[in-house]
């Protein structure tokens, strides 16, 4: 399921534990395609505490927590990671990260955790939802099969990889528009992962999370000389992804000139299909610098009538659409949107 659909589930999900209707539920997907950021974001949306608990590190005493003697009996010390109302909150998650990495041992003792939202004398608080991630056994990374009576416990739900989503997410986190442009070009390498070529020693891969790694690479080096930087993109993203956004980044200086472009003066539009990606790209982010500025229309107007302009009305589609994600209604309200939506009507109804 694509992560916007998902955010949807995990809010509604958080949602109904405060009645009762809660089911703890279970993502699944490879590493880096970016699983424990849709949880972490749902406590961010939602302004709670969660309470992130790395099973593969621990003992089942870690969960159960440590006996000691009062007077005959025998009680149990709850351990202080778990959620506690007074100090967490009355709302918030509890997150089971690599829960398919855990010791048998160590999910057995989860199970009434999960199920029952308890654990021996302890309560998890009523406004709390429970969530978990994992790899695939196919993944090659260090995971265990899932008992059925864990599986049993859970709504199941597989991460997909979606381009669209992650250039919203991008958009949003500041990521630089020189990658979004590129991926947009070459989709294919938003996530590209074989365990297999883990295990012939290529250990880095392009996902969703290695990206995040060459954006910081490229505000690192990208002032650097140019095989610095292809090195810094490969250690990110593997050798031929690296190598491909190096050569894509090289070839950025014939862009047309953006501030024409956003001034309204004249600007020639590219022919070639990754300078079209770039251009858009690039407008997206001059439009977001726009925003809340008094010229902000007047920008978002030009970018749109040169939206008009490139060779393909789908890639002006893909533009708009971009910078709708990016600043929502508002820009609905320019003139020149009309315009632009009458010229490609045929391809927004029929596409």
């Amino acid at each position: 399921m694509r992560p916007t659909l998902l955010a949807d589930v995990l809010d509604r999900e958080f949602r109904a534990a405060a009645s009762g209707q809660h089911t703890p539920v279970m993502l699944w997907g490879p590493p880096g395609v970016g699983k424990s950021g849709l949880v972490a974001q749902l406590a961010q949306r939602h302004g709670v505490s969660m309470v992130d608990i790395r099973l593969s590190q621990m003992e089942p005493s870690d969960l159960r927590g440590i006996p000691f003697r009062v007077g005959d009996l025998v009680q149990w010390a709850v351990p202080a990671l778990l959620p506690d109302s007074t100090r967490h909150g009355a709302r918030g998650v509890l997150f089971l990260d690599e829960i398919t990495s855990a010791a048998p041992a160590v999910s057995a003792a989860a199970y009434q955790l999960i199920l029952d939202r308890r654990l021996g004398e302890y309560r998890i608080p009523e406004g709390w939802a429970i969530f978990a991630a994992g790899n695939r056994q196919g993944d090659r990374g260090v995971t265990y099969a899932m008992p059925a009576p864990l599986a049993n416990r859970f709504a199941h739900f597989e991460v997909a990889v979606d381009l669209d989503d992650w250039v919203h997410w991008a958009w949003a986190q500041g990521i630089d528009e020189r990658l979004i442009g590129f991926l947009r070009f070459k989709p294919e390498l938003l996530f590209d992962f074989d365990p297999a070529r883990t295990l012939a020693g290529e250990m880095a891969f392009p996902s969703p999370r290695s990206w995040e790694f060459a954006h910081r690479a490229l505000q690192k080096f990208a002032d650097d000389r140019p095989p610095l930087l292809r090195g810094a993109l490969a250690a990110c993203v593997g050798q031929a992804a690296g190598t491909e956004c190096a050569a894509y980044l090289e070839a950025l200086d014939r862009l047309p000139d953006l501030d024409a472009i956003v001034e309204g003066r004249a600007a020639d539009v590219p022919r070639e299909i990754d300078l079209q990606y770039a251009v858009a790209a690039a407008l997206v982010g001059r439009a977001l610098r726009a925003k809340g500025s008094p010229e902000a229309t007047r920008v978002w107007g030009h970018i749109l009538d040169y939206a008009e302009r490139l060779p393909t009305r789908e890639m002006g589609v893909m533009l708009v659409a971009d910078l709708h994600r990016s600043l929502g209604p508002p820009l609905f309200g320019v003139p020149a949107f009309k315009r632009w939506a009458q010229s490609a009507a045929d391809v927004l109804i029929y596409d």
